[in-house]
């Protein structure tokens, strides 16, 4: 459990990496990025099934499983997307951060799983954390005529969710299917591109390797890693840790000279690294609580 509790958090490492290389990647517009990227995603899982050897016996996918990747992944991203259209990007993005809080929660609905206090304190201590990054400080200034927008992120919270947890309850569906839930995506984002937007590709060298950075890790391997994390690995400690995301991003801008260091980073990291630690703690002293007891 400990192993692939990790492997699920290399998602959320790899995610850190998104604002980054979104930004390095000029003004593509976003389901034409989401499609570029979502290929090249689906490129990294048929890699990754020439090399690994094949089952001995051919394995059932049942359809809701496909109905629960293609949504999930696809799904998460367009009411992201639509949420940034009609709504500030500061609210926006805050309640979509809701997902992590969701997952921690929801998983008290699941089969084998025991909710303790820890898992939501040390989730509500992450979303604080979130809240001091995505703000900065400012603080939150919600209006009634973006209403559409944050519903849109509200579902966005709720589809991420949805599909982390509804993953739980096929581990025999191997990880491999993720190849063709991140096809599916780079097809349907296409489409939305092709009604939506305007096409503009990236303008040179610099732009391109962003993209294709994006396509290997955030938006590739990084949902190979995180099924397996949400299928075998603490997925309330998985859930907690999450807000690293946020955290992980910005110390990574800083790192690379894009934004300044401050006290409310600093209290952001103690909150979300307490609070990841805290819903962590029966994992990390080997007393994993057995449902029902």
């Amino acid at each position: 459990m400990m192993q692939a509790t990790l492997i699920g958090f290399s998602a959320v490492a790899m995610w850190a990496l998104l604002a980054l290389l979104t930004d390095a990647s000029g003004n593509v517009p976003p389901f034409l990025l989401s499609s570029i990227t979502f290929a090249i995603g689906t490129g990294v899982g048929l890699v990754s099934r020439l090399l690994m050897p094949r089952p001995a016996q051919k394995i059932h996918i049942p359809p809701l499983v496909w109905v629960i990747g293609i949504a999930g992944l696809f799904g998460y991203h367009f009411f992201y997307f639509t949420a940034l259209r009609n709504a500030p990007a500061v609210e926006a993005s805050l309640i979509a951060y809701l997902w992590p809080l969701l997952i921690v929660i929801g998983s008290a609905l699941m089969p084998g799983e025991r909710l303790a206090w820890n898992h939501v304190l040390g989730a509500l201590l992450g979303l604080a954390g979130t809240f001091l990054i995505v703000t900065r400080g400012n603080g939150l200034s919600f209006d009634a005529s973006y209403a559409f927008g944050y519903a849109m992120a509200g579902i966005c919270a709720l589809v991420w969710s949805a599909y982390s947890l509804l993953s739980r309850r096929f581990p025999s569906v191997p990880t491999s299917v993720v190849t063709w839930f991140c096809a599916a995506t780079c097809v349907l984002s296409l489409v939305c591109h092709l009604l939506l937007e305007e096409t503009v590709l990236p303008a040179n060298a610099g732009q391109w390797l962003a993209v294709i950075g994006l396509g290997l890790m955030p938006v590739g391997a990084a949902f190979y890693a995180w099924d397996i994390g949400v299928k075998r690995g603490d997925i309330q400690v998985l859930g907690a840790a999450s807000y690293a995301a946020p955290l992980l991003s910005t110390l990574v801008l800083i790192a690379t000279g894009f934004a300044e260091p401050s006290l409310r980073i600093l209290a952001a990291c103690l909150l979300i690294t307490g609070g990841a630690v805290l819903a962590a703690k029966s994992l990390l002293l080997g007393r994993k609580i057995p449902a029902g007891t």
